[in-house]
């Protein structure tokens, strides 16, 4: 067995590797690395194992290099998923010790490892973020049958309401980022650029679909971006405006989306991360899917403590609360270049 980065000519044996791995997710394909690549001008440190000619385990990895945050690295950035696939134990502590070895090469301060898995790391761990999965049935009576009644009028009240959805890609990108900016500005986050939703509309065009909730007036008021693989449906980005929240357009989308989940032959629909206790925990919980822990786990120099890059962290609120007021034409315009930097 050997460990080695991933060289060009090994490409699509890597991307049959993940096809066939059961934990194996779009993220680790190489069309991820060439969106983190091509938008965040990143570096990608991809190690895989061989033996007898074939690859055994892999391990993606994103480096970061940033004046506010310091070195680091993490499996995988933007995104819920990563870490290493592996059928062995040993495989992973093989590549584990790489890894290591490569931190200190490149000296990072630690390497983030986002996983679904809860053994075989023996490393710390967060464990405070959670997300749902709901089986889908096989068409769309039955999925509004399994909802509680109360649910099924929550549904139903956009309805009544003249709202409806629409399904789209490329066309539907320029709806989906002013309500998702106009959001990111009023919870005080920087937004990714347009361009990164449009390298992944490119790099994973038979995965991305982007979905809108319009009014009686055909005007966007949510949106929500979704990737599907091997059966399953993710939004890892949703967003409704506040003005229209009384009008419950967050329930159509959400409903739609899993119609369009069950169209498209999926049978989980993943309602993407939380944290446990959080409203946005509550909304997700409300569906009746299984709640399923999200392990992050890290690799740390000696005496380096688990970082805290999230906005619950204290030193990052007089920030939030500055972004907020700000113009969102402002937000739009420099938050891509500070979100780069936030894994």
């Amino acid at each position: 067995m050997s460990i080695h980065l991933l060289s060009s000519s090994e490409h699509q044996q890597w991307d049959d590797f993940v096809d066939q791995h059961p934990e194996g997710t779009i993220y680790h394909k190489i069309a991820w690395k060439n969106v983190v690549e091509r938008e965040f001008l990143k570096k990608t440190y991809y190690l895989l194992e061989r033996n007898d000619n074939k690859i055994t385990a892999i391990l993606p990895l994103v480096g970061f290099h940033s004046a506010l945050f310091g070195k680091f690295s993490v499996s995988l950035p933007y995104v819920n998923y990563g870490g290493a696939l592996y059928y062995q134990p040993q495989s992973l502590q093989l590549l584990l010790t790489e890894a290591a070895r490569l931190m200190q090469q490149e000296t990072f301060d630690s390497i983030e490892i986002r996983t679904m898995q809860d053994s075989d790391y023996s490393l710390p761990c967060k464990a405070s973020k959670v997300t749902y999965y709901l089986s889908l049935p096989p068409n769309e009576d039955d999925l509004m049958q399994q909802f509680k009644s109360k649910l099924r009028s929550q549904i139903r009240r956009p309805i009544k309401e003249g709202m409806y959805t629409q399904t789209g890609t490329h066309e539907l990108l320029d709806a989906f980022y002013a309500i998702f900016a106009t959001k990111m500005r009023e919870l005080g986050t920087p937004v990714y650029a347009k361009s990164f939703f449009a390298q992944i509309l490119q790099q994973l065009s038979q995965h991305a679909v982007i979905l809108i909730v319009y009014d009686a007036e055909k005007k966007p008021v949510g949106a929500a971006f979704l990737i599907h693989y091997q059966q399953r449906m993710e939004i890892p980005w949703a967003a409704t405006l506040r003005d229209y929240d009384h009008l419950s357009p967050n329930m159509l989308m959400y409903y739609d989306v899993m119609r369009y989940a069950i169209e498209n032959q999926c049978t989980v629909f993943d309602f993407g991360r939380c944290t446990q206790g959080s409203g946005t925990w509550r909304f997700k919980k409300q569906w009746g899917g299984q709640e399923r822990k999200l392990y992050w786990y890290y690799l740390l120099n000696q005496g380096q403590s688990l970082p805290e890059m999230n906005p619950n962290n204290p030193k990052y609120q007089l920030a939030i609360k500055i972004w907020r007021k700000l113009p969102l034409k402002l937000t739009m315009l420099i938050g891509p270049y500070i979100v780069r930097d936030l894994p």
